[in-house]
């Protein structure tokens, strides 16, 4: 197949070459992206006296056609096209004959592409955020639920101090709420137009560039072409949205593993996201958990690889930016994915509440903390609140004896420091409801918090509306 650029070349290109060279087999994913592009183009050229008005109706025609072969699955993808734009160009010229061959005036494949990936980048970060905001109000509804239900919290992986599940719950939606902002970030930063840049140095047509923009719905055109057609900062940008967000994901998945660990037995996992054995009929698996905390590696290895392909380019264009497709459209199929398939897992959870509660309230020491609070109260500087009661968490693990079950002979036993009356006054739900001030664990802080995920989520939508 002849080539657009074949005019220099009087051999035709190696077959392995050719094979090696080509992103249609990838990058074809842009292929209404690029429809898209070239309508806005073919206004700014009519509007440029490049194109009749006629013209610019019959391309605008032929472009709406190929878009339907696209759609049908019949664009014609041989690798000897390339990539998606000549495909696209090809199959325009054999609607519109040789008048297909003007579409490309005043615009190089370099800005083709760099417009082409923002506006798919546009489609990304929309259903990245919707996806996350469904998670987001998933955990938030359970949190409301389980604002009263008691549970051990965690530092090390040890049981620290008592909190409530509806407190757990709501820190990964928040966590959730600031990965939905960054997709958005990512999306602000790339809301500014390429086309028009040319290959490098810009076009010798008087295009009105900010017709164009406002055409594809950008905010405004990039300043210089050289940056426009050979820079991928927005996309960097991207992934790494894509990796903290995959990596809060990963963690939560870490959590719902333990939980759902005969030794924790937090939580049930419904039949329809769990999995079983080949060989041991008793087990129930939580692979939904333990393939997205997998795929973080991938997230990364993403960003990563990326970052890699930039580092040593010099301006402008170069060929290795071709390979800047895989890595975003992985982590945008692998990120969506992950975001519904666990808002799904998250959703169909049963919540053991009652080992929960019991693992909370008969833990021997876990209210450490707040029998010390009880002597600062009086006027016990922390430091000797805390020595004093590490002796008493001593003899409560020797005696086998929680420490609400201490008496007030005891207390004053191992310290006169403990004033009367101090046995009997501590347990997990009132550890849980002493913490009062914002950002505690209390049932009433746990429904502030939900107030403040119902806000956030209210503020992403209305920023994604615009997108």
């Amino acid at each position: 197949m002849k080539k657009t650029w074949g005019g220099r070349f009087k051999k035709p290109t190696d077959p392995q070459v050719e094979a090696f060279t080509e992103s249609i087999s990838f990058d074809h994913r842009l292929g209404l992206f690029d429809i898209e592009g070239s309508l806005a183009h073919v206004q700014t050229l009519v509007k440029s006296k490049l194109l009749t008005a006629s013209e610019g109706r019959k391309l605008a025609l032929g472009l709406l056609k190929v878009k339907k072969l696209i759609l049908a699955g019949k664009l014609p993808l041989y690798s000897s096209l390339e990539d998606i734009h000549t495909a696209v160009e090809t199959a325009l010229t054999q609607i519109v004959g040789p008048l297909g061959g003007k579409l490309h005036t005043g615009r190089s494949r370099n800005d083709q592409i760099a417009t082409d990936f923002r506006l798919f980048l546009r489609h990304a970060v929309r259903e990245s955020v919707q996806s996350g905001n469904q998670l987001i109000e998933t955990l938030a509804k359970l949190s409301l639920q389980e604002k009263d239900t008691l549970m051990p919290g965690y530092t090390h992986l040890q049981r620290a101090m008592p909190i409530t599940l509806g407190h757990h719950l709501a820190a990964y939606a928040l966590m959730l709420t600031r990965d939905m902002e960054r997709f958005l970030s990512a999306w602000d930063r790339a809301n500014a137009l390429p086309l028009g840049s040319g290959a490098l140095a810009g076009t010798n047509h008087a295009f009105d560039r900010a017709l164009t923009a406002k055409l594809l719905g950008f905010k405004s055109v990039l300043q210089n072409s050289l940056d426009a057609v050979s820079d991928r900062d927005v996309y960097v940008d991207f992934l790494s949205a894509c990796a903290v967000t995959q990596m809060h994901l990963s963690r939560m998945s870490e959590d719902l593993i333990l939980w759902a660990s005969t030794e924790f037995g937090f939580i049930e996992m419904d039949d329809a996201f769990s999995t079983g054995s080949s060989l041991m009929p008793q087990k129930k698996n939580p692979d939904v958990a333990e393939l997205v905390r997998g795929k973080t590696g991938r997230i990364y290895g993403n960003l990563m690889g990326l970052l890699t392909v930039l580092k040593g380019l010099p301006l402008s264009y170069n060929r290795d930016l071709q390979e800047d497709k895989h890595f975003v459209f992985d982590s945008t199929d692998t990120v969506t994915s992950s975001l519904k398939t666990m808002n799904g897992f998250v959703g169909s959870l049963k919540f053991n509440r009652e080992k929960m509660t019991r693992a909370a309230d008969r833990d021997l020491t876990l209210l450490a903390t707040d029998l010390a609070d009880v002597l600062v109260k009086t006027g016990v500087p922390f430091r000797v609140a805390h020595e004093v009661v590490g002796r008493v968490v001593f003899y409560c693990i020797e005696k086998s004896k929680r420490l609400q079950d201490l008496s007030d002979f005891e207390l004053k036993k191992l310290s006169d420091l403990f004033p009367r009356g101090t046995a009997g006054s501590l347990s997990a739900h009132f550890s849980v409801n002493q913490k009062k001030a914002v950002g505690g664990t209390s049932p009433q802080n746990v429904v502030k918090q939900n107030r403040v995920l119902k806000l956030e989520v209210s503020k992403i939508k209305k920023r994604l509306s615009k997108i």
